[in-house]
């Protein structure tokens, strides 16, 4: 009988610790991109150390603000730095974008270090405009001490913070490109190789649709992870902080965003909404169309209500492009999106000039 007993208690202590080693993620998100509508949340905005997940803005401030093709040179204080390298040689030379593959393929800190100088003149001001540029996104628990993410104090963010940041840096076109990559080459001066980089994002390479963005381990910050896919238009962005299971958690998430949640066209970029009347105008009446697509993501068997907001007339004068009314989505009483509608043709002031012009024009075909 003991011996029965001790094998059921061999059996609950293995199925705890299973359990344990699955937990969930102290704090998760996942939002669609375009809108930024929040399809999941858990605990989403505790300030949390995210190791090297700080790349991300790394990355888009140096987008930003430098050139692909400037040469960075490797500082003393690049060369060295602790954790996670490229190996950098000291005074040696890359391009500002052969840099960034390092940063987000090896996530290389003295990579990190090299560009904060490059960009920013010194470390210091490089993560105070790093916070600055967090604050301008609308990140409001987020504070930079460090480019690469090492542990150090008043360095925090949260997930919804990261989701933000990440968004942003996914409409750079060179982001998208670097942070897809699964593996790239860099020249390596004093060598007689280049060097190799494997992207260590599992995602890109395990889940269909995959298109980034970065990994992070610190043992202060557990395994952190900021991931991004896109299916049948829909771009799903998302961040797990202090997650054992980071990857499986992350494609657990995307998985249910993508078999729950539904991309919905109302209007597509171009489309004509209605004509409306012009006074005094040459023509009588012009086109208005949505400025892009009217889109949101809602849950499936969901459909949003369209609000348009347009004038009964316009004036003459109305030029092509010009903004003269919105075309909201609301679902659930959320609203998650306003799209300009604009003028699709100009439409001057009728004058007396232009009114005998017609006349005349019109004279023959009424006798």
């Amino acid at each position: 009988m003991k011996k029965i007993v001790a094998g059921l208690l061999c059996a609950l202590l293995l199925l705890t610790g299973s359990t344990a080693a699955k937990a969930e993620a102290r704090s998760a998100i996942l939002i669609e991109s375009e809108t930024g509508r929040v399809l999941y949340e858990s605990n989403a905005h505790e300030a949390l150390p995210m190791a090297s997940t700080t790349k991300v803005m790394t990355a888009l401030l140096a987008i930003e603000r430098g050139d692909p093709d400037a040469v960075v040179t490797a500082g003393k204080n690049a060369f060295g730095v602790p954790g996670t390298s490229i190996y950098l040689s000291l005074g040696e030379q890359l391009t500002l974008e052969e840099m960034l593959y390092g940063l987000m393929l090896a996530s290389g800190n003295d990579a990190a270090v090299a560009i904060a100088e490059h960009i920013g003149g010194s470390v210091e001001e490089f993560c105070r405009m790093m916070t600055a540029r967090a604050e301008e996104i609308g990140c409001e628990n987020t504070l930079f001490s460090t480019p690469h993410g090492l542990p150090a104090d008043n360095h925090h963010t949260t997930a919804w913070d990261l989701a933000l940041i990440a968004r942003e840096a996914l409409k750079q076109p060179l982001f998208r490109q670097i942070v897809s990559t699964q593996r790239a080459t860099l020249p390596w001066t004093g060598h007689p190789y280049d060097r190799v980089l494997n992207n260590k994002n599992k995602l890109l390479s395990t889940y269909p649709g995959a298109i980034g963005v970065k990994t992070g381990y610190t043992k202060a910050a557990g395994r952190c992870l900021v991931f991004a896919a896109k299916r049948e238009g829909m771009t799903l962005i998302g961040a797990v902080l202090n997650c054992p299971d980071w990857f499986d958690q992350a494609a657990v998430l995307l998985d249910q965003g993508f078999e729950n949640w539904q991309r919905v066209t109302l209007l597509g970029a171009g489309e004509t909404v209605r004509q409306i009347p012009v006074e005094n105008g040459v023509k009588s009446a012009v086109r208005v169309v949505a400025q892009r697509d009217v889109a949101a993501p809602v849950p499936l068997n969901s459909w949003p209500d369209l609000i348009l907001d347009l004038p009964a007339s316009l004036p003459a004068g109305v030029r092509q492009g010009e903004e003269v009314g919105t075309a909201s989505l609301i679902d659930q009483g959320q609203l998650l999106l306003t799209v300009p509608l604009i003028a699709a043709e100009s439409v001057a002031q009728r004058t007396f000039r232009h009114s005998l012009t017609r006349l005349a024009v019109l004279w023959p075909l009424a006798r």
